[in-house]
């Protein structure tokens, strides 16, 4: 049985992530920068133009893009986080709607997952989350959040990177706002007296 390893993103993990987003088209496209950018640029910009501003950001970041879940030279597994203000799309959304914007910069948000195909529904997804609450630990976060689909709720598959909001619970995540039906904002508290 092997070992999941989760490691931060750095800039020499480029082309290891590359082999991960090309194992599914919506992924390839998107190099995650959905939730960063304005919908008519990420368009514009298609698969090739949306990896070279994720590779900007990257440069250009004093925190990590996101955690990579690693299975030996395999990147089998990538969750998006960093401070709400990195996710500039994300925060202005209608789930979104009466956060308190003063703690865009030490609040960080978890708003994406992607796991190879072939590996889903393995625990890496959970892992990842793990990885990225230690992170965003390290980097003095005040909270970690994220904006799941609610648990049962109807949803449709063009959004399932957000995840579930079992995923969240089953790693210390409460649930502090429910914005529709369907969506929940889910928040971590972290401190000394937090537990990993």
């Amino acid at each position: 049985m092997t070992t999941i390893s989760y490691r931060p993103f750095e800039l020499d993990l480029i082309p290891t992530l590359d082999e991960l987003f090309a194992t599914n088209q919506t992924a390839e496209a998107c190099w995650c920068m959905w939730f960063l950018i304005p919908v008519k640029e990420f368009h514009a910009n298609g698969g090739q133009g949306n990896k070279a501003a994720f590779t900007a950001e990257a440069r250009a970041g004093r925190e990590p893009m996101g955690i990579l879940a690693l299975d030996g030279d395999q990147t089998v597994g990538w969750c998006a986080v960093g401070p709400r203000s990195r996710f500039v799309r994300g925060v202005r959304t209608p789930t979104y709607a009466g956060r308190d914007a003063a703690e865009d910069d030490i609040v960080w948000l978890v708003p994406c997952f992607f796991t190879r195909p072939d590996r889903r529904r393995s625990g890496i997804t959970a892992g990842l989350l793990g990885a990225a609450v230690d992170l965003a630990r390290e980097h003095g976060a005040r909270a970690v959040e994220g904006f799941p689909f609610a648990a049962g709720g109807a949803h449709s598959g063009s959004d399932k990177q957000v995840n579930d909001e079992t995923v969240f619970t089953s790693q210390g995540f409460t649930v502090v706002r429910r914005p529709s039906k369907n969506r929940v904002v889910v928040r971590r508290e972290l401190g000394p007296a937090s537990q990993s």
